[in-house]
């Protein structure tokens, strides 16, 4: 080892230390004025070194002053921070006997699977890197930049039931070749030279959720390596039973869904939502007679199946159901394929054509996007609603045709009829039976058995060995974006997955992050409306998470205020207000 890794700066690994633990620790001087304040204080409490106490966490300040009477701890203080909640520990910092400052640790029980795992308070610390290690609750590994053991502290050793002195100074390699340990985070720390973690189980059957965090010198040189030892036997096993009983409930799901797809005749159809339930008993309903019937809905919500299923319970669902976009058929062209044309009706008219009307005669003609129907058509096609009769382009003479007529749009034509846009009497007619489909967003009960069905049909498609799952995380965010394509992104998102999928899981990681960060402003939109913030607090809580996304993507103050178009001094203003730096 070279001399300038044993010349190692504690105070860059005692920050390295404090960051890397899951609990936030304050340390202030005997007037209350903070000295050190590690990420997580920073973080979630909005503390940083020179705060005063007495005016960040004024529910501490008094028994902050009576551990510095009485030189004695203070457990268990119950602190909230929405939405965030913690369990505080405040000790004595003594030297000689005498209290010199205050040591706060802050343990996060927001969560409760991971209340486990959670480090308990250290009873006695000073500010020496060393005693803080030791008192930690969590196991603590420390390497040199080669894998050699040079630290391991009492809670590791009651963690993996070893004894420090018959490791230390041992080559990582060496305990892995003689099977000490059957994996190391350490060495995988070695050769990516990132921040790792792994699940390790010890000869005492616990199991470990190990974290290494690389330490660099000036240089660039890797000099340490820092591995948190976290306790997760008994989450371990909980998750174990969860899985379990999910997987015996997905099962349960599934069946029940093959049962409904199977009485819809349709696997396109998948409806847990009340409110689409309702829709499906009507679609179903509705098509035993033969009214025009007007479907609307934004972009992607399934209007053409709901087309389908009524098209399916009809009497006439042995005859065709002719579909026809009417927003892809240039305006000129929109009569012809409706009606038809005689031979020599206009220039390259060399052969009679039927039009779909004529088609879908005894049948069913489906109209999407009818909105985009010009008002010279509508004319011809309200004719033709009123009494069924046609006459092709060219003709004189008409015809009788039966024909179903199921329109769809996904345009306000209320708003268009009183623009004068789209016809009254021609919306009245198509409007006889209506039916209004709900965006994805308001089918939240819909979304994970959707996504579920999706995953395994590409999986399937693509040849990929199924069945495909999510993480808690995972469908947690799902179920929570808007998706403001519904159906048809929700579709085009499971088959992205299945295509980049790693494995048979999908985790957070693998989502795309503009769907990330899309959840993630929903979720902050609906936790500020629950905390009965005033517009102002309301703006100011959006403006501190854009400030703190832009700051993550961008870096720079520079870069960061080019990005919003504001110029760098109010940036770092605001950055300083909302204690972002």
């Amino acid at each position: 080892m070279n001399t300038t890794s044993n010349q190692l700066s504690w105070k860059k690994l005692g920050s390295t230390f404090l960051n890397t633990t899951q609990n936030g620790i304050l340390v202030t001087d005997c007037y209350f004025k903070t000295i050190i304040s590690n990420k997580k204080t920073q973080d979630h409490l909005g503390i940083f070194k020179g705060a005063l106490i007495k005016d960040t966490l004024p529910e501490l300040a008094r028994h902050a002053d009576a551990v510095i009477k009485t030189a004695n701890g203070i457990k268990n203080i119950r602190l909230i921070r929405h939405p965030k909640k913690f369990m505080t520990d405040i000790s004595p910092v003594l030297h000689n006997q005498t209290v010199v400052g205050i040591f706060f640790l802050f343990r996060d029980v927001t969560l409760m699977e991971k209340i486990t795992s959670e480090m308990k308070a250290c009873q006695k610390t000073s500010l020496e890197l060393d005693t803080i290690i030791n008192s930690s609750h969590d196991g603590f590994w420390i390497s040199d930049g080669q894998g050699k053991v040079i630290k391991i502290n009492p809670a590791s050793e009651k963690l993996t039931n070893i004894k420090a002195e018959n490791f230390i100074g041992k080559s990582i390699q060496e305990l892995l070749d003689t099977k000490t340990i059957d994996r190391s985070v350490t060495l995988k720390v070695l050769k990516t030279r990132k921040k790792e973690t792994i699940i390790q189980r010890t000869q005492n059957d616990k199991n470990l959720l190990l974290t290494g965090t690389p330490v660099f010198d000036k240089q660039g040189q890797l000099i340490r390596v820092v591995v948190n030892e976290r306790d997760i036997t008994e989450i371990h096993a909980l998750k174990k039973k969860i899985d379990e009983k999910q997987t015996l409930k997905n099962r349960l799901e599934e069946n029940l869904l093959e049962m409904q797809l199977e009485a819809l005749q349709s696997k396109k159809i998948i409806a847990k939502s009340q409110n689409f339930k309702t829709i499906l008993e009507k679609a179903a309903k509705i098509a035993r007679v033969d009214s025009s019937v007007l479907i609307l809905g934004e972009s992607g919500t399934g209007k053409g199946v709901i087309a389908e299923l009524i098209h399916h319970h009809s009497k006439r669902r042995d005859k065709p159901m002719i579909k026809l976009n009417c927003g892809t058929i240039p305006e000129s062209l929109v009569e012809s394929e409706l009606f038809g044309y005689k031979k020599g009706a206009f220039t390259g008219a060399d052969k009679n054509k039927a039009g779909r009307f004529e088609i879908a005669d005894k049948g069913i003609l489906f109209l999407d996007e009818i909105a985009e129907v010009p008002l010279t058509s509508q004319v011809k096609l309200l004719r033709f609603l009123e009494d069924g009769c046609l006459s092709r382009i060219g003709e004189t003479k008409s015809k009788q045709i039966d024909v179903r007529i199921i329109a769809a749009t996904n345009q306000n034509l209320d708003a268009m009829v009183a623009k004068k846009t789209f016809r009254q009497d021609l919306y009245y007619r198509l409007k006889v039976i209506p039916i209004l489909l709900p965006p994805l967003r308001n089918r939240k009960a819909c979304i994970l058995p959707l996504i579920s069905h999706y995953l395994n049909f590409f999986c399937k498609k693509h040849g990929f060995q199924g069945p495909i799952t999510l993480s808690s995380n995972a469908a947690d965010t799902l179920e929570a974006y808007a998706y403001p394509g519904n159906i048809r992104e929700l579709i085009n998102l499971c088959e992205r997955l299945v295509v980049m999928k790693e494995g048979n899981k999908i985790y957070s990681k693998d989502l795309p992050q503009s769907l990330m960060d899309s959840a993630e402003y929903d979720t902050l939109f609906k936790e500020v409306q629950t905390r009965d913030l005033s517009f102002r607090e309301m703006m100011e809580t959006f403006e501190r998470q854009i400030l703190k996304n832009v700051m993550e993507t961008h870096v720079t103050q520079s870069k960061a205020a080019k990005a919003l178009g504001l110029n760098q001094s109010t940036i770092a203003r605001k950055l300083q207000r909302y204690k972002l730096i």
